[in-house]
């Protein structure tokens, strides 16, 4: 079974020279030897981790832990970390208090033994393996649970090397959301929330503050890219552009912490997200001061947003000021401080990292070194440093929570049910200690719902806790430094915020403007640019009749039919009513005419009755000149009807002294020509008597006869249908036309067709008797001015279709006097020329000459 799990573990790692050297001394840490070529036989020896690197206490149960004591790789001896250490005495003190706890593992002593990874998955994977081997010959330890796992990549290698041996591994630090993953991760815990709510609620800040033009700076692992995928997943459909995505390795941070400065500096985004671990934050903050970028706000992940080591730092505080994070929720551990400050290596003369820590911290050494013994006297109750600051604990309350839910499951697995007691309710231990199995311990984890020393409940979400965050703000003292002010917290997905409280990068309370392009002002709309970002646009105006009364809208909303845009296109206004009125220049123009016609009609009328005993005013009946004359009077002033505010009795006027105007004009004319054509045939023999058939009496009642059908029409046409004064919509305009709408294209039709109808025969007959030999022929004059009627109403018909508005208003009067000015002087022009200017041409003699 055990070559079995090494085989599997072998498709996990490449086969080179060094991952084979390191797969063979796994092998033996679980108490197999391995035959490899280049790989000689060794005793159990903790690869690399020497026992006197790591803390270690005996008891009944040992629970393992692993945390980032020195940074520095690869002898992991250079740099003491004072937060980590921190972590290291949280675990210990936590295991301690669980001992002196009666209700909790009674009779049980609990034990640690905790190894320094120093920052790399190779070091952790391979403490790990030293806790879980248990070898045969010299290592006495074989743990059934581990709290480590400092960061995502290292959590998942854990997971998954350990995971065909169900330990389960409690992280207090790997908030990865790929980890959540129970298929994948089943053995795997953590005391942190998964990414997803801290990135939610940066999400959610740059929504609420419009910042739609971010950079961001993330760590080249699960941490950092996972997290900007998330953050583009949230802004998603909100506005939210990356300007940049600058990845850090630790491996090459100077050259990576260089590059991604300078790309800052030349972004014009102002907001910048950086998630990664503090110590990159550092390097990139050293770079920024170099290069005098301290006019950016920061968006810090809870990796490094409550890092005192960058708060205290006086080289960066210009640049860090103002910094807008998520932390971690912070707790008290009631006794910790004291704990901690009561440390000395006299009283734990096994720990080596404690001895480590007085040494550099006092300068002195408690044991046998190069440096000068100490006194005796140094304390910890006086130093204040990160290590001593246990004012805000997060990172390690989240160790003391994983050390507790380890402890509850421990007490789950070997208690046995009291009879007595309430179901589900543990009285004392039955199982014995050695016969833990780490899959079943795997199994009570699953099931641990306690009420904290704090008196919070704790519980596991399949590998989460609820999750719950802290808000905080970087602000600057009087004195020059900063300090961490909390500004709000995070439950779930709830975001509660006192943007009163905070102080930006800029020193004030003005909130920063972080866009690619500024928002778009209420009358325009936002038009991408192309092949840029969506936060990157141009605001072009909206069109006539459309309007945007919000900023930054994509989209220019119609106005409604009776509503047209303003001048800066931000509201809806009521459209202006437009008809064709007296006051402008068409409407004045077409009265002048109007006018000026009925004037003219007048004055032939006063001619004709002035010389109405002369042969050209008696000749062909002059009481239908004289009626033709009032009727094309008529015609000019029925013209003027149709300018004006159009009302319910104005449509209705309009058009029946238009149609009866028209007909009574036109039937003068016909009768006219049917008497010329009467003389005409009358001149033949023996056809002497149509003259007298059809004398004025029959004249008279033809017109009156004609007449009366359009008069007919009319009646029936404006009782039944009439039109009616409404708003033309059709036309696109900040004007609305009101004309009178035909409810019955019927009636206009047959009013229209029945003028067309005589017009037609009228020009016919006239047409026929074009060719009378007479000097002076009537039926050429008539026959003229019907051509020209009929031409214009011909015209008439698709230019009133087409014409727009009012304009349809000016057509029809347009044809009424272009028609009557036709029929009036075509004629009487040439009988008015006859009579006053040529009177020797004014004689029966003259008119009956062939």
């Amino acid at each position: 079974a055990s070559m079995s799990w090494l085989s599997w573990l072998l498709t996990l790692w490449p086969c080179s020279a060094p991952s084979l050297l390191f797969l063979g001394l796994m092998g033996r840490q679980l108490g197999l030897r391995v035959g490899l070529q280049g790989v000689h036989t060794m005793t159990c020896s903790q690869w690399g981790t020497p026992r006197s690197q790591g803390l270690f206490q005996d008891g009944d149960i040992v629970i393992g832990g692993l945390f980032i004591i020195h940074y520095q790789p690869p002898f992991c001896k250079d740099i003491l970390d004072h937060v980590p250490l921190q972590y290291v005495y949280a675990m210990v003190f936590a295991v301690e208090e669980i001992n002196l706890n009666t209700e909790l593992l009674p009779g049980v002593k609990l034990g640690y033994y905790i190894f320094d990874s120093c920052g790399k998955p190779p070091w952790a994977l391979q403490a790990a393996l030293s806790l879980v081997g248990g070898d045969r010959t010299s290592c006495d330890y074989q743990v059934p649970l581990i709290i480590g796992g400092a960061s995502s990549s290292t959590a998942q290698i854990l997971s998954r090397t350990l995971g065909p041996l169900s330990v389960p591994l409690i992280s207090y630090q790997a908030s990865c959301p790929c980890l959540s993953d129970r298929p994948q991760y089943p053995n795997f815990f953590r005391t942190i929330p998964s990414d997803i709510y801290q990135v939610r609620a940066m999400a959610q800040l740059a929504i609420r503050f419009n910042w739609t033009w971010i950079g961001a700076v993330v760590a080249n692992n699960n941490y950092g890219l996972k997290a900007i995928q998330i953050f583009q997943e949230e802004t998603q459909g909100a506005g939210v552009c990356l300007a940049f995505v600058e990845t850090l390795n630790r491996e090459n941070i100077l050259s990576d912490a260089r590059r991604a400065a300078l790309t800052i500096q030349a972004s014009t985004a102002r907001v910048i997200l950086i998630f990664t671990w503090y110590t990159d934050v550092r390097e990139l903050f050293l770079q920024l001061t170099k290069i005098n970028v301290i006019d950016r706000q920061f968006l810090a992940s809870e990796a490094w947003s409550t890092s005192g080591d960058l708060i205290q730092n006086l080289a960066t505080s210009k640049v860090a000021s103002g910094v807008l994070g998520v932390a971690i929720r912070s707790s008290s551990i009631p006794g910790f401080e004291n704990y901690l400050r009561n440390l000395h290596p006299v009283l734990h003369t096994g720990d080596d990292i404690l001895k480590e820590f007085w040494e550099a911290e006092f300068g002195c050494s408690p044991g046998k070194t190069s440096l000068p013994p100490c006194s005796g006297t140094e304390s910890l109750e006086g130093v204040q440093n990160l290590f001593t600051d246990t004012s805000q604990l997060r990172v390690a309350y989240n160790v003391y929570l994983a050390v507790y839910a380890a402890a509850h499951a421990l007490h789950s697995l070997l208690s046995c049910p009291n009879s007595n007691s309430p179901p589900g309710e543990n009285s004392s231990i039955c199982s014995s200690p050695k016969s833990i199995k780490p899959i079943e311990l795997l199994q009570h984890l699953n099931k641990v719902n306690v009420t904290t020393p704090q008196g919070e409940m704790f519980y596991f979400q399949g590998a989460d806790i609820p999750a719950k965050y802290d808000l905080v703000n970087w602000q600057n003292t009087p004195e020059g430094t900063l300090k961490l002010v909390l500004i709000g917290r995070v439950d779930g997905f709830e975001l509660h915020l006192n943007e009163s409280a905070i102080q930006w990068s800029t020193g004030s309370n003005q909130v920063p403007i972080s866009m690619c392009s500024e928002s778009c002002p209420p009358g325009t709309r936002v038009a991408n640019r192309k092949g840029e970002p969506v936060c990157c646009f141009d605001c072009i105006p909206c069109a006539e009749g459309e309007i945007s009364n919000t900023t930054g809208s994509h989209h220019c909303e119609p106005c409604p039919l009776e509503f047209w845009s303003n001048d800066k296109r931000t509201v809806c206004i009521p459209r202006q009513v437009d008809f064709l009125s007296f006051n402008e220049t068409l409407g004045i123009t077409l009265t002048t005419a109007a006018v000026s016609g009925a004037t003219v009609t007048t004055a032939v009328f006063v001619v004709f009755l002035s010389y109405r005993q002369t042969p050209m005013v008696r000749a062909n009946n002059s009481e239908l000149s004289f009626l033709l004359l009032v009727s094309l009077k008529l015609c000019f002033l029925c013209s003027l009807v149709f300018i004006g505010r159009p009302s319910v009795w104005t449509c209705r006027f309009q058009q029946a002294a238009f149609g009866i105007s028209f007909v009574l004009c036109v039937s003068c004319l016909q009768v006219k020509t049917i008497v010329v054509l009467a003389a005409f045939r009358s001149a033949r023999p023996g056809a002497e008597a149509l003259i007298r058939w059809f004398g004025p009496g029959q004249q008279r009642g033809s017109v009156c006869f004609f007449t009366c059908i359009q008069v007919i029409i009319c009646a029936v046409w404006l009782s039944l249908s009439p039109p009616v004064p409404q708003h033309d919509l059709g036309f696109r305009g900040s004007k609305v036309t009101l004309r009178c709408a035909m409810a019955s294209v019927v009636g206009f039709s047959l009013v229209l067709g029945y003028i067309g109808l005589l017009a037609c025969t009228c020009l016919l007959l006239a047409f026929l008797v074009r060719k009378l030999p007479d000097n002076f022929n009537e039926a050429k004059l008539i026959t003229f001015s019907m051509l020209i009627f009929c031409a214009v109403w011909v015209a008439f018909v698709p230019a009133y279709v087409s014409s727009p508005g009012k304009y349809t208003v000016a057509v029809e009067i347009f044809a009424i006097l272009a028609s009557s000015y036709g029929l009036l002087f075509c004629i009487f022009a040439p009988k008015c020329f006859i009579i006053l200017l040529r009177p020797d041409k004014n004689t029966k003699k003259h008119l009956m000459a062939r």
